[in-house]
């Protein structure tokens, strides 16, 4: 029999480096029909039997305890094929497929009530019956294997004049606020451009200004203030995607060859090309092979392209464009499956509907970290809707954690690593041991928590080879302190001077902890005091206590044809101890914004070892900056 850790056994406090089941009861993950959990015949690290501990089946209250779950798997085209989509790993462990087909794709895992996709019980109840009404939350694993369509949600209104209309294609009256928390480096389309950025690519691109109606460009180029330009924007969107289908395709190809040889064409400096308008181009070839003659892939030239890290969230408000390229994530939103799509989609498009329901808001969604709740091993992510929140919990091994009592129903997965839960009160045999009935949670494992449960303990085995991480939904509980700002736009701090030349601000210091990595994401807004017929560059230079170690960032400003013009753009870079964060901009400024968050990877040393823990740290209010007039 294998090797498993007893948890109810400790060694100071903690559980047993190892432990053996030897019972002739113990079953493999998921063979269990009943639900009920086993204990069986245990042997401590001496091989001799535990006293105390017999043979038996327990079965649980389903009132207090946690309850497995067989979630709903989506094969929508997008999804990753095989083994290699963690939906299709997960739903082979949670028992909701029997085997993986290499060929197939697994896109979406859904833990929820939503009638399209009921999560279903071990003991044959739907999770609806469970809880007894429908969760207002729809909770999703997603592996993304190419582009999902160019689409919005409605919100509440919109919602229900679309179910009104189309009932047969929008089939619920919800709106669908979302949230995505990457599990692994995760490609996303979100939001418009900056104006200046897309009257760069009419210029530059003109495959895409031959799509787009010349009174719609001239709005573009004439747009001086917020209100002209989002009517520009609304103008540009509606002409580009109500051009002819002839002339889009036609235009779309001409643009592919060009692409192709200015890719293969000799060597080109970096600098002659700004970073942002290199990844455009890559991405309008990639989208273009996975939707051949979808005039959809020029989408790059007007749709902010993010990459985030693992750990890293968003928030899409309803009525703002998206789409998912490549990746995966978790996923968590309304109980709604309302999609209005136009795009890079064999699917039905609403392309009216989709043009009169977008807020046109500029600039790309705000990257959450995540915040401490109430200690770092607990990671909240609260967007300003009521309907969700999720908190990414982890345990090290061999830790113990006992979460907040939550007092609504949750519905829990392991996304990474193994170890034990329980929500009975700790009991001791007359000898000291933990005799509570702990179940096992194995990477992709999914659970209901009710409402009524005592508060739930976590514990990983010191033989784990690395932490467990669980991703726990339900309903908002810290709507007054969300972590996502409802317009998904950057904080910004102001620092106004007359000729400023950077801006430079230090790492928040913790005594006793030593820093070996830093995400720095800075947003920078300048303002011009003169007219910019060329392009100016920002620079960001992080110095570093270790040698004198320096990294820097230069991002390229769009032309500015008249003074007091705001330019925006944004960078982020990884730095080993950072120091000193520095933002040298153009002397033809004058005003600067600047937001910056920091996520620290921090090292602690023990008598077993040393190991790194990821923690986040943002700052509740904006860091104040201080002015730094050398050169």
């Amino acid at each position: 029999m294998a090797a498993m850790e007893d948890p109810r056994k400790s060694v100071n406090g903690l559980p047993p480096p190892i432990s053996t089941v030897s019972s002739p009861l113990c079953l493999p993950v998921g063979s269990n029909p009943t639900g009920a959990m086993l204990s069986g015949d245990i042997k401590n690290g001496a091989g001799k039997k535990a006293p105390g501990l017999v043979p038996r089946w327990v079965m649980p209250d389903a009132q207090d305890t946690i309850q497995p779950l067989k979630p709903v798997v989506k094969d929508y085209a997008w999804g990753i094929r095989g083994p290699d989509s963690r939906v299709a790993r997960f739903a082979l462990e949670s028992g909701s497929i029997s085997e993986i087909d290499p060929s197939a794709p697994y896109a979406e895992l859904w833990l929820g009530t939503h009638p399209a996709g009921p999560t279903m019980l071990e003991d044959g109840r739907t999770l609806e019956e469970a809880v007894g009404e429908p969760l207002p939350f729809l909770f999703k694993v997603l592996s993304a294997g190419k582009a999902l369509s160019i689409q919005a949600h409605p919100d509440k209104l919109m919602a229900q004049k679309l179910h009104q209309d189309n009932p047969e294609k929008y089939k619920d009256a919800t709106h669908k606020p979302e949230l995505a928390i990457a599990l692994t480096p995760f490609e996303a389309m979100c939001g418009f451009r900056r104006i200046e950025e897309i009257s760069v690519f009419l210029r530059k691109h003109p495959e895409f200004a031959a799509c787009v109606s010349p009174d719609a460009k001239l709005q573009v180029f004439m747009a001086q203030d917020e209100e002209t330009e989002r009517f520009a924007l609304r103008e540009l969107f509606s002409s580009f995607m109500h051009c002819d289908p002839a002339i889009s395709t036609e235009q779309l190809s001409i643009m592919l060859d060009r692409l192709r040889q200015e890719a293969t064409a000799a060597y080109r400096h970096p600098h002659d090309e700004p970073p942002w308008e290199r990844k455009a181009a890559r991405a309008i070839l990639r989208l273009a092979q996975q939707f051949p003659g979808d005039p959809g892939a020029m989408a790059p030239l007007f749709l902010n392209y993010l990459l985030i890290a693992p750990g890293e969230s968003f928030f899409m408000a309803a009525n703002e464009p998206h789409a998912y390229v490549a990746g995966e994530i978790i996923e968590c939103m309304a109980q709604s499956d309302n999609v209005v799509r136009a795009g890079l989609t064999g699917k039905f498009k609403d392309v009216d509907n989709l043009v009169n329901m977008l807020s046109y808001t500029m600039g790309g969604p705000y990257i959450d970290a995540g915040a401490p709740s109430p200690t770092e091993a607990i990671l909240r992510y609260t967007p300003p809707v009521p309907e969700f929140e999720v908190m990414i919990i982890t345990v090290q091994p061999g830790e113990r954690l006992t979460l907040p009592d939550l007092e609504v129903p949750a519905i829990f997965t392991t996304i990474e690593g193994a170890g034990f839960a329980t929500t009975s009160n700790q009991e001791q045999s007359s000898n000291g041991e933990d005799t509570s009935q702990y179940s096992k949670l194995n990477q992709g494992r999914s659970f209901y928590l009710p409402p009524s449960a005592p508060p739930l303990r976590l514990m990983v085995g010191l033989s784990q080879r690395g932490p467990m991480k669980i991703a726990l939904a339900h309903k908002n509980l810290h709507l007054d302190k969300p972590t996502s700002p409802l317009s998904g736009m950057h904080h910004e701090s102001e620092v106004m001077s007359q000729s400023p030349y950077n801006i430079s601000t230090r790492s928040p210091t913790h005594s006793g902890d030593e820093y070996i990595n830093t995400v720095v994401r800075i947003s920078l807004h300048l303002t011009t005091s003169q007219k910019c017929m060329r392009k100016m560059h920002a620079r960001a230079t992080v110095t570093t206590p270790i040698c004198g170690h320096t990294r820097r960032r230069t991002c390229t400003l769009p032309h500015s044809t008249t003074r007091h013009r705001t330019l925006r753009t944004s960078l982020s870079f990884i730095s080993v101890s950072a120091h000193r964060v520095r933002v040298n901009a153009p002397r033809s400024t004058r005003a600067l914004a600047l937001a910056l968050s920091f996520v620290f990877a921090r090292t602690y040393r023990s008598s077993g070892g040393t190991h790194a823990h990821t923690t986040s740290t943002k700052p509740a209010a904006p860091t104040p900056f201080a002015l730094d007039r050398s050169r």
